[in-house]
């Protein structure tokens, strides 16, 4: 697996309150839940994203209020008058 580096001011570490490793997780899950709402990964691979297994990040998008399944309500609406 490919390690990124990143290098943040120790202010944001404080900020948050948060052991480095703590804050890597939580760093993940915040790109993880971004990219899946914004429909660029699927639940799976923003699961991967985030370190944790399909249940748990569906746990995790429950805790943050992230619906989980979107209707694109034009697709909904061919759909129905489809029938």
């Amino acid at each position: 697996m490919p390690e990124i580096k990143i290098n943040l001011p120790e202010e944001i570490l404080s900020a948050r309150r948060l052991p480095p490793d703590d804050f890597v997780r939580d760093l993940r899950l915040a790109a993880a839940i971004h990219w899946y709402q914004r429909n660029e990964i699927s639940q799976e691979k923003a699961a991967q994203v985030a370190g944790l297994n399909r249940r748990d990040f569906l746990a995790a998008l429950a805790r943050e209020e992230v619906d989980v399944f979107t209707v694109d309500l034009e697709d909904l609406k061919r759909e129905l008058e489809n029938g």
